[in-house]
């Protein structure tokens, strides 16, 4: 079925596309740690080796990103829902609480239990309607222990064969 294109409708078709659910982070200009849940990361180039993630304009960690000129990105496991809602909508002054994480090679905060975990430079920006699209440089990346990944499917998160 074809319908008109709008915002409600195109929110509701790329809920069809299920993605992986992450937490961008980087430092803040006080030495603080920010975050946001994030299902907008996606590979770019091999060489050099280059991500994307689309941060909207209003995040208020945005703004630690750019300053930063660095940010991480920690790939969630199918245990994380209340990792991921809280980075979603939690207090922002309180995400990193009683949450272990370390600082990679650019700085950029990485949370310990990561399924996997790039950290990167920041390459280039792109304005893009009501976001912008930050590229990052891999310059550091690993994997946790193995486990499954969480999804994020039709507004709602889940795991693999549900």
């Amino acid at each position: 079925m074809t319908v008109e294109p709008g915002a409600g409708v195109f929110r509701e078709v790329m809920g069809c596309f299920a993605t992986g659910v992450a937490v961008v982070a980087g430092m803040g200009a006080d030495g603080e740690p920010r975050g946001f849940t994030a299902n907008a990361v996606t590979s770019v180039s091999l060489d050099p080796l280059l991500i994307l993630i689309s941060v909207g304009r209003s995040s208020s960690s945005l703004p630690a990103l750019l300053d930063a000129e660095a940010f991480a990105v920690s790939f969630l496991r199918a245990r994380d829902r209340e990792v991921a809602t809280r980075f979603a909508v939690g207090d922002r002054r309180s995400r990193f609480s009683q949450l272990p994480w370390r600082r990679e090679v650019t700085g950029s905060p990485v949370l310990e239990d990561a399924l996997a975990w790039l950290d990167c430079s920041l390459w280039k920006v792109v304005e893009a309607g009501d976001h912008q699209v930050l590229f990052g440089k891999v310059e550091a990346c690993g994997l946790g222990e193995a486990g499954e990944p969480l999804l994020y499917y039709r507004g709602g998160f889940g795991v693999l064969g549900t």
